[in-house]
């Protein structure tokens, strides 16, 4: 099976940590055969095509450093229906040219291209906004640019935590106490003056438990989460902003959200989802690239890795 991957930079990469990279590790083990691209290298031309290039992971590298794969043979010039899967692994944030990727990847399918999460499904999923689907698992959500209507629903419920829609790793994310005494401020530079949207959600306090990151492949949550725990005196999770990460069974409530969401993301062509939830609630629902296979997989005996494969095998099988 050829696979190829849409990702940043390669060696942008921090190997130890990075899920792609464990997937491409988990791919490599079963003899398939891997191969690279960048958003910027795809085109149309009648169909759509990549620069692409074939690599090798090296066995027992050290993820630390760059070494870890190789390039086989020289770059070419492939139309995206060669391959046997299309992984699209490129980073937030979710801006016009990204977009316009997806839109390519859509148009990639209706040749025969077979696209993980399809085009068309990162583009109707945006990763902050597709909770308001859920509002039965979400708490308190308001998404607007009106700064009046921002601040009643701060007054309303005293504690808050605002955030812009396209960002990643916790960038951009305030915790609003009742008494905030830059909260005009802060929404004059999240809004941009009342220009862009944004959303706010009631604060969770259970999110000193962590910001739990919910796997699902295929329509099946993996049994573990990883609760990204925030450091002393912060309000962010998100293991980019410093939180801790320590993996735990689902609770209940857990395999509630993911057993309600998950057949419905499928069928829309996400196969790979990456739900947040803080306490009982439900705050994201990450399509683009969901990360954390590594750190479960490092804490668990739950191979996240090898069941992404094997549920990619089992689905370009049929």
């Amino acid at each position: 099976m050829q696979v190829l991957f849409i990702i940043d930079s390669i060696d942008t990469l921090k190997a130890y940590k990075d899920s792609t990279v464990a997937m491409m590790y988990a791919l490599s083990a079963k003899g398939h055969e891997l191969f690279i691209t960048e958003q910027k290298d795809l085109y149309i031309n009648g169909q759509v095509f990549a620069k692409t290039q074939a690599i090798q992971v090296i066995d027992g590298a050290n993820l630390e450093e760059h070494s870890w794969w190789q390039e086989v043979g020289s770059v070419q010039e492939t139309n995206l229906a060669d391959f046997d899967a299309v992984i699209m692994r490129k980073d937030p944030p979710f801006n016009m040219e990204y977009a316009y990727s997806c839109h390519l990847l859509a148009y990639a399918e209706k040749f025969g291209a077979k696209v993980f999460n399809t085009g068309i499904a990162m583009l109707t999923h945006p990763e902050k906004l597709s909770i308001t689907e859920f509002s039965q698992f979400t708490s308190p959500t308001l998404v607007s640019k009106d700064m009046a209507r921002i601040k009643a629903f701060h007054q309303q419920h005293g504690d808050v935590v605002v955030k812009p829609l396209d960002g990643m790793g916790g960038m951009g994310i305030f915790r609003l106490g009742a008494q905030e005494p830059n909260l005009s401020s802060i929404l004059e530079l999240l809004t941009k003056n009342g220009t862009e949207t944004i959303m706010a959600q009631r604060y969770i306090p259970e999110i000193v438990k962590g910001d739990k990151r919910i796997l699902v492949i295929n329509g099946q949550a993996v049994p573990y989460c990883l609760a990204r725990i925030p450091l002393a005196g912060e309000t962010r999770g998100n293991l980019a902003a410093g939180g801790r990460g320590v993996a735990q069974p689902l609770s209940e409530r857990d395999w509630e959200i993911a057993n309600s969401l998950a057949p419905i993301l499928r069928e829309r062509g996400l196969f790979l989802v990456g739900l947040d939830v803080i306490g009982d609630y439900l705050t994201e629902v990450n399509v683009t690239s969901p990360t954390c296979f590594v750190e479960i997989t490092q804490q668990t005996d739950f191979d996240v890795a090898a069941f992404f494969v094997e549920q990619l095998e089992q689905v370009l099988s049929k």
